[in-house]
Order: structure tokens, then C-alpha cells, then sequence
């Protein structure tokens, strides 16, 4: 069986129980996944770079295939130092595949040998996203059930300071 890297990447601002669900998946599909954040210049996260690496760690600590990283700049390129050959993505609704889909086709243009896969989370994450939680949690809505513990407690810790 041959041996494949795969990445995962995203902002994770923050890690939610979706993109979990996808990393504990994507673990059980390759050798080793990358979970690592695109750092975005024209984004302005709500968690910095470094906090949302140790999220990402600590809620994936279970898994003994997972690495934590980020990048700045091309994802093809990073897929290339890191001798990733896969490109995972989380598809949620059909609203998300037209954009993966061109993200993908470019993708394969810049380097036809990192393939891109999609993956459906489990249905109870389908509507799911890091801006819906941030959101929600800005009206104090109930939204335990959408993080992992950790992350849960550092986002009310945040909301709780502004």
C-alpha cells in the first residue's frame, strides 16, 4: 500500500466539531494528515495563528497521524514541500462546491500530482462553520454542542473580555 500525505487546510477560527469530524476520517484514510491553517493577510481572525495551532493540537491529540502546521502563500506549493500528494476538503452544503471546485481545478492545473477529495461531514455538523459559531456565540446562543471542549471554553474566555 503506498503511502500517502494528505492536508487538510483551513482558518479553524475556530476548530469546530465538523472540521474534527473530517480530521478523524481523513486519518483513517491516509498515513498522515496535515492539518494546517491558511494564514489569510486580508482576514482578521478572531484567534491568533499560534492559539489556533494548539487548539488544533490539543483536540487531535487522540490521533497519531495528525500533524498541526500553517502556511502563507499557495497551497500547491506547500503541498509540494510538505510531499503531500492529497488535498482534503470539507464539503458541507452544495453552496461550498461550485468555489472548491474551481479551488480544485486550479489546483490540478498549478500540479496535476496533488489530487483534491472532498468529504461530507457527518449530517448534525452540514450546516456547520467557524463564522455560524463565531456569530452565534457573539448573542450568547448555545453552542457547546458544535466544539470541542477546549475550544469551547476559550471562545467564551475571549467573547467574556470584549
Amino acid at each position: 500500500m503506498k503511502k500517502i500525505t494528505a492536508i487538510y487546510p483551513g482558518t479553524f477560527d475556530p476548530i469546530t466539531n465538523g472540521h474534527l469530524d473530517i480530521i478523524e476520517r481523513a486519518c483513517r484514510l491516509f498515513e498522515k494528515v496535515i492539518v494546517t491553517i491558511a494564514v489569510n493577510p486580508h482576514k482578521t481572525p478572531m484567534f491568533p495563528e499560534d492559539e489556533r495551532k494548539e487548539m488544533i493540537s490539543l483536540t487531535t491529540s487522540h490521533l497519531k497521524n495528525v500533524e498541526v502546521d500553517s502556511y502563507h502563500g499557495l497551497l500547491v506549493r506547500y503541498a509540494e514541500e510538505k510531499r503531500a500528494s492529497v488535498i482534503v476538503r470539507g464539503l458541507r452544503a452544495i453552496s461550498d462546491f461550485e468555489y472548491e471546485f474551481q479551488m480544485s481545478l486550479t489546483n490540478t492545473k498549478l500540479n496535476p500530482d496533488i489530487t483534491t477529495i472532498f468529504l461530507m461531514p457527518n449530517e448534525k455538523f452540514s450546516y456547520l462553520n467557524s463564522s455560524l459559531v463565531r456569530e452565534l456565540a457573539s448573542y450568547d446562543a448555545s453552542i457547546k454542542e458544535f466544539l470541542p471542549d477546549v475550544v469551547y471554553k476559550r471562545l467564551k474566555k475571549k467573547l467574556a473580555r470584549r
